[in-house]
């Protein structure tokens, strides 16, 4: 803590000699005394040369923090189908994981005004950075506490392409087989994962309350008038430049396999192709983590407070900016003279006087809409992807990251330069907003059709003349499969069984690396009676571009309501309550939008599922999904969140356009008796000339 003394003293010692030179009788004896350079003494030279006092390089560390935070908290998303298929969860379980680490955001976040400047906030930011790097490792430590990946429980061998063939053998051997692994261990095992990962959430959500609103009020306070908007900027891109570099993290650590320390590459029998694959998921969070501990480092050497940037080549004491000054001193030194059962006591009756606020509650209502759709579809579109059009895990969130999330930011920065270029009025907002989602909605309703059938599974979506179910047709009659084992395999005739053994399959060719090149003697498939190992797919790539085209442009239109709705939320409120009413937006938006919305969405996919993985006797994670059900009610949702946002930003329209109208009647009642005045006093001169 040494140097951050060091800096407290040495700006201690430019606030002394800065009140000496400003206070009266003494301006003219330092103007002749002090040096000619920037810095007077040898208290300014160390201030000077030291990092820790420079806004600029507070900046570059809150920008390297806020993208390594994002890096943790995005990851999930990227791999929450991967976390699934390793651990047997179902959509609904995930979303709630996903969403929870805003439980402890939403419950500490409403105190972040009350602290204000009273704490000092970039100890606390590193406190906060140091609580989401313990949340990352935890995030990964199912894996080491876990033991290694077994793709198919019912095979003993791990080489289980062999023992998946059909071979006669008494009807309870399999299931012997399946139910060996099924110890209350591993049922125990399955709990503490979730309770780990639940904690680790719930860490990353406390642990990221402080980061961005005392990073961003701190440089707001020390830096000048006139780069503060440029830094700001700078924090914001990062914000929506994070998720997408955690999309492509994702893409590149799910393409090794899960068990990369634990297994040699031999012996894994996989392809990242494979329904089966789990990519390395644990290993981003590693990265993302460490990440954050090295950004959480200078946090503990910058002062309390820092000197204010003076931009040379300005009048950096102009009246206006003096009084700007003072005016934001004054309301600081209001909210900090606040004890904390005042601040309580006060947050409800500011909380009630915004809500009734028309236009301020329907912007609010909007942004929550927009919000569920936008954590739905982040934490769901990789999953949506993959199940849509046969795509691998890595390959959809390289999309989404290179994609659709630069899209978001482009609308983003299309909506704020709009506003700058024509300097719009409220009500002008509210049409830039109604009009963005209303293209956003002609753009997004050809999606709800254009998607891919559900792939023809025997048993499951697909049964021949015979009629018979999953495991008991008549070709494989013989075999007694077990129900549990799924090793998909693609016949010669287009349609997929869950394994070799369910296809009757009694041989297969083996290349020189035990890789499987085909399967033969498949007593239920037509002809030649060939499977090869894999899905057969939906088979309708070539619908795949016309969908990215059209979901990204979708979000390009959302997003330009982004910075006008916020516009509408700064002007149309009183300016006291700016601070309170900003907080109050992101505290709903999170009660009613990230928290449910992943949830809600998990849940509406579940409904889709046909067939459920089965472990231990309980249901795990979705093997096969109506596809044409899972893009209705998926995107579906999308849709029906756009139409609520477009139907707010409608209201908000009518409710300004409203108010300009009755605002020009009444200036133009107001002028009325004046003009009256004015022609009276125009005929009366006349008649008193003469």
């Amino acid at each position: 803590m040494a140097p951050a003394l060091r800096a407290e003293e040495n700006f201690r010692s430019q606030r002394q000699w800065d009140e000496d030179r400003e206070s009266p009788g003494t301006a003219d004896r330092m103007t002749s005394t002090a040096p000619r350079s920037s810095c007077p003494d040898v208290a300014r030279k160390t201030l000077c040369r030291s990092p820790f006092l420079s806004i600029k390089f507070f900046v570059f560390c809150h920008g390297l923090l806020q993208l390594s935070q994002l890096l943790v908290s995005g990851y999930l998303k990227s791999s929450i189908s991967t976390i699934e298929r390793r651990y047997g969860l179902s959509s609904q379980t995930s979303g709630l994981l996903a969403s929870f680490n805003e439980v402890g955001n939403t419950l500490l976040i409403v105190f972040v005004s009350y602290f204000g400047s009273r704490v000092h906030r970039p100890r606390l930011i590193g406190c906060g950075a140091i609580l989401v790097s313990l949340a990352g490792f935890l995030m990964s430590l199912p894996h080491f506490i876990t033991g290694p990946y077994e793709y198919d429980q019912s095979v003993a061998s791990t080489f289980s392409n062999t023992t998946d063939l059909c071979q006669p053998r008494a009807p309870g051997a399999w299931a012997n087989l399946s139910a060996a692994s099924c110890t209350p261990h591993a049922s125990r095992e399955n709990h503490e994962v979730l309770l780990v990962m639940f904690m680790a959430q719930a860490l990353l959500g406390i642990g990221g309350v402080p980061i961005q609103p005392f990073g961003i009020s701190y440089i707001d306070d020390f830096a000048s008038e006139r780069n503060s908007p440029l830094y700001l900027g700078i924090l914001f891109s990062v914000t929506v430049i994070g998720p997408g570099v955690a999309f492509m993290l994702g893409s590149a650590m799910l393409r090794f396999y899960v068990d990369i320390d634990k297994v040699g590459t031999a012996e894994v029998q996989l392809t990242n192709k494979d329904p089966r694959w789990v990519g390395a998921w644990w290993l981003g969070f590693l990265v993302a983590a460490s990440l954050v501990a090295v950004s959480a480092l200078p946090y503990f050497f910058f002062p309390r407070e820092m000197p204010k940037e003076v931009v040379r080549g300005k009048d950096s004491g102009s009246k206006k900016r003096e009084d700007m000054l003072s005016q934001l001193r004054s309301r600081s030194k209001h909210m900090e003279s606040l004890s904390l059962p005042e601040f309580i006591r006060r947050f409800p009756v500011v909380l009630l006087r915004n809500l009734r606020h028309p236009v301020y509650l329907l912007v609010v209502l909007a942004q929550v809409n927009i919000s569920a759709m936008v954590a739905g579809l982040a934490t769901f579109m990789g999953k949506f992807l993959e199940r849509q059009f046969s795509l691998t895990a890595s390959l959809a969130n390289m999309i989404i990251g290179a994609v659709n999330i630069p899209g978001a930011m482009v609308g983003i920065v299309v909506g704020g330069a709009i506003l700058k270029r024509f300097q719009m009025s409220l009500r002008q907002c509210s049409a830039l907003c109604v009009l963005g989602m209303l293209l956003c909605l002609l753009g997004a309703f050809p999606l709800l059709f254009l998607g891919c059938p559900t792939q023809k599974v025997a048993g499951v979506t697909y049964w021949d003349s015979s009629g018979f179910g999953h495991h008991d047709m008549e070709c494989n009659e013989q075999c007694h499969c077990p129900e549990k084992g799924f090793n998909p395999v693609c016949g010669s005739n287009g349609v997929e069984y869950t394994s070799p053994c369910s296809a009757g399959c009694r041989n297969v060719n083996i290349d020189t690396n035990n890789s499987v090149l085909n399967y033969t003697e498949c007593s239920c498939i037509p002809g030649a009676g060939l499977a090869r190992p894999g899905t057969c797919g939906t088979g309708c790539s070539h619908l795949f571009v016309p969908f990215v085209v059209l979901s990204c442009l979708a979000g390009i239109l959302a997003s330009t309501s982004h910075t006008p709705s916020f516009m509408l939320i700064l002007r149309s409120i009183q300016p006291e309550d700016k601070s309170f009413a900003v907080g109050i937006q992101f505290m709903l938006l999170r009660v009613l939008a990230w928290m449910p919305g992943p949830v809600l969405y998990g849940s509406a996919i579940d409904t889709t599922c046909i067939l459920w993985e089965s472990r231990c006797d309980r249901r795990a994670a979705c093997r096969y999904y109506d596809n044409t059900l899972f893009r209705q009610r998926y995107l579906g949702l999308q849709f029906f969140f756009e139409v609520g946002a477009f139907l707010c930003f409608g209201a908000v329209y009518l409710i300004l356009s409203k108010q300009e109208r009755e605002a020009s009647q009444a200036q133009e009642t107001k002028a009325e008796p004046e003009k009256e005045k004015l022609s009276g006093d125009s005929i009366k001169t006349p008649e008193s000339k003469v």
